[in-house]
């Protein structure tokens, strides 16, 4: 799976997964007006949301090689909530598109088997089997250990699927647990940065990575690049960049000399983008996918800069 997605990355020249993580206040009102005419409820706000996403895919998709849903967007809105995150990401995968499903699950033993097969491998049906979630990826949370995360690299062995396993994240607060000192010295994230480091080992693709990948955050740049250095062989999902604050600059510890390593994550900014003043005076509301598009195509500009700054200053070095 991760030779899939380095593959699309290479092709669309675009480290980019874009987030689709809709809220009804992000929608422009004229969405909202032509979704609730009569009845406002569950299942109406579910397809305005699928109509918001649909009209974003269709002008990025030729531009990024991946999405990611963020699950909890979709279950804020129930049964039909659910359905739409079914159905976006099946948009997605027709449009060429690799998915991934942000879904921090894990537990202990059969029920993390049980998350697992719900969402990269399969639920048993009598005499068939049928996948529940068509997503290609998904984040893993790894606080219950080798246990936990077991059934999801046995998973990715089976069924060609990936993981992104939490090592460090982008919230402020993540300091208070991942940042703790262990007894041999070495912080919270840097002991899981080994273990991701053994559960990948078995699943190295061509291009030199696993389908065994770690999210790390854009906001933490110095630990970005101290774990390049620590997972040599892990890709990255490395959320923050934009709303949040990450900037082109502060990621760029995290890719390799090949401008590999690293797929960039952004959300709001993206989906929000005919909000921006940036893109406001340029488009309407009616033309928020357009204003998703220019500040895809912005991202990616950011970024190839940043990235041929970091090369020319490695070969100054040299």
């Amino acid at each position: 799976m991760i030779d899939k997605l380095i593959d699309k990355i290479i092709e669309k020249k675009s480290p980019i997964v874009a987030g689709l993580d809709p809220k009804l206040e992000y929608l422009p009102q004229s969405l909202l007006d032509k979704h609730f005419k009569s009845t406002i409820n569950l299942e109406t706000a579910a397809q305005a949301i699928l109509d918001f996403n649909i009209e974003i895919l269709n002008n990025i998709h030729d531009i990024i090689p991946a999405v990611k849903l963020q699950i909890a967007y979709y279950e804020m809105y129930g049964l039909p909530g659910l359905k739409t995150f079914i159905e976006t990401a099946n948009y997605a995968k027709s449009k060429g598109l690799i998915v991934i499903g942000d879904v921090k699950r894990n537990d202990i033993g059969s029920t993390a088997e049980a998350y697992s097969n719900a969402y990269i491998g399969y639920t048993p049906l009598q005499q068939q089997c049928v996948q529940a979630f068509p997503v290609d990826m998904i984040t893993v949370n790894p606080y219950l250990g080798t246990d936990g995360i077991k059934p999801f690299v046995d998973n990715c062995k089976r069924n060609n699927k990936g993981i992104f396993v939490l090592v460090k994240t982008s919230n402020p607060s993540s300091k208070e647990i991942q940042d703790l000192v262990t007894a041999d010295g070495l912080k919270v994230y840097e002991k899981v940065a080994q273990k991701v480091n053994e559960w990948g080992e078995d699943l190295i693709g061509n291009h030199g990575y696993s389908s065994i990948g770690a999210v790390i955050g854009a906001t933490f740049p110095h630990e970005l690049s101290q774990l390049r250095k620590l997972m040599p062989k892990v890709y990255f999902l490395v959320p923050g960049y934009g709303a949040q604050g990450g900037r082109a600059e502060d990621i760029m510890g995290g890719f390799d000399d090949r401008g590999l390593g690293s797929i960039i994550n952004a959300s709001r900014s993206i989906m929000c983008a005919y909000r921006n003043k940036t893109w406001s005076s340029k488009f309407s509301p009616r033309e928020f996918a357009l204003a998703s598009r220019a500040e895809v195509l912005h991202m990616k500009e950011e970024i190839h800069k940043a990235l041929m700054s970091k090369k020319s200053d490695s070969h100054k070095i040299n």
